[in-house]
């Protein structure tokens, strides 16, 4: 795979205006990343930027605790999705996950799929640093079961971010049912080529131009 295709080039700062987010979207087209992976009010704007040029709109959901309700999670992806969303990034209820509530987890994720229908792929972030191991390997347990295309291990909001021994893990919970994307405090080429060689299919990082560069 081309070393641009690992990336999502990404940029959920609340304050980030409307010229940086179009100079994201340049940046993304001139280097031919991915994706660009933006808050939801920001989707229609990246969507139009990036038509036809191969480089996908990614949205997030739930975002960044994932403790809303189901419903409101779906309803962010429908409006994501009409406007032009071509990837889900939706965050687990993390809390449910503690309570061992795994059905509501499993339909909480099915729901959003659901919703996803086949216009637009679905990671779901399970933000590693908050849970146990034994907790990860459920969550990326009940991610295969709802049909997700990728698990994903961070915000990048919380207090951690991507490890390799975490990307490992996951990469070998979803055994090839699913994806795996890396991100938060990927900031630099060395750190990059550790998540790959530890099983990430996906990056998502905003420091995308410096790693580039290096390598």
């Amino acid at each position: 795979m081309k070393y641009a295709k690992y990336f999502d080039h990404t940029i959920l700062n609340p304050e980030a205006s409307s010229a940086e987010v179009e100079r994201i979207c340049d940046e993304a087209i001139e280097n031919d990343f991915a994706s660009v992976c933006v808050n939801q009010y920001r989707t229609a704007q990246v969507a139009k930027r990036l038509a036809g040029t191969g480089v996908l709109t990614c949205t997030v959901v739930g975002f960044p605790l994932g403790a809303v309700a189901t419903e409101v999670k779906v309803f962010e992806t429908e409006c994501a999705i009409r406007d032009g969303a071509e990837e889900i990034d939706m965050v687990l209820n993390i809390g449910a996950m503690k309570d061992k509530n795994y059905d509501y987890v499993l339909e909480d994720i099915a729901a959003v799929k659901r919703a996803c229908a086949d216009k637009a792929e679905l990671k779901v972030i399970i933000e590693t640093c908050l849970l146990t191991d034994e907790e990860k390997k459920k969550a990326c347990e009940l991610a295969v079961l709802a049909k997700a295309d990728f698990v994903k291990t961070s915000t990048g909001f919380s207090k951690g971010g991507a490890v390799e021994e975490d990307v490992e893990l996951m990469k070998n919970m979803v055994n090839g049912k699913a994806k795996v994307k890396a991100s938060g405090g990927i900031r630099d080429y060395e750190t990059a080529q550790k998540m790959i060689a530890a099983g990430a299919d996906r990056l998502g990082t905003s420091k995308t131009l410096a790693i580039i560069s290096e390598a």
